[in-house]
């Protein structure tokens, strides 16, 4: 885990004790720990079979999870929450892409805190008035149904991202590019071989051989597949 962040995850109203566990890995792999459940199904739903199921390693963040009765308190403390809805039709908070207005939060040291609704309902409207912003995770039109676990993932990402993102850790080995000399002894094993095969005439031999001189040049072989193509080569000049 990064050291702590003040961000919270805010669940309301959840039902299917899954999605909490699902929310809770989704907000650990984006290095958050914050999750507030308000008023879920269940009451015991930190310790249910499926919660822990599906946190799948993240038992720490429903470890220091709470739960609430209330949204007024979750959002304790709370200096910007954005509601993950659409506006209401009559009056309400802006909305926003997260990849519009999330890096302007990030911008400053406001404790954010990100709510999201039933499966079934979503946000009931008087949760929505509590918020300052709407987030509005863009879609097909005509198909924007997102699981709730699945759109904690997308928002926690966006969030991170937007403070920065982590560095992408390369675990490849880059080999060893075969130096000038290899690769002219592999050019001549293969003109044997070539012609041995036949299909190489050492009176009339064209541009054949430069020309897979520049195809190894484009390639820039490694020392173990320049060792591989003459161990082709031998082959034929067994044949």
């Amino acid at each position: 885990m990064t050291s702590p962040d003040p961000t919270r995850f805010i669940l309301v109203n959840t039902s299917h004790a899954g999605n909490i566990g699902a929310a809770a890995r989704a907000i650990k792999v984006m290095g958050f720990g914050r999750l507030v459940l308000v008023a879920p199904r269940f009451a015991d739903v930190l310790c249910h079979e499926d919660t822990v199921a599906m946190a799948s390693g993240a038992a720490d963040v429903l470890a220091r999870a709470r739960v609430v009765a209330t949204l007024a308190e979750a959002l304790e403390g709370v200096a910007c929450a954005c509601a993950t809805a659409m506006t209401p039709r009559d009056f309400g908070p802006p909305t926003h892409a997260p990849r519009e207005l999330l890096p302007t939060l990030a911008a400053g040291d406001a404790t954010v805190g990100f709510v999201f609704g039933s499966e079934r309902y979503g946000l009931a409207n008087d949760d929505v008035y509590r918020c300052h912003a709407c987030l509005s995770i863009p879609t097909h039109p005509d198909y924007g149904s997102l699981n709730l676990a699945q759109a904690v993932q997308l928002v926690a990402y966006e969030w991170r991202q937007a403070q920065g993102g982590f560095p992408v850790v390369s675990r490849t080995v880059d080999p060893a590019r075969a130096d000038g000399a290899a690769v002219q002894g592999l050019l001549e094993h293969w003109q044997r071989a070539l012609v041995h095969i036949g299909h190489l005439d050492p009176a009339a031999p064209k541009k054949l051989i430069p020309r897979v001189n520049q195809l190894l040049n484009r390639a820039a072989p490694t020392q173990e597949e320049v060792h591989l193509l003459r161990g082709i080569a031998t082959t034929m000049l067994k044949r």
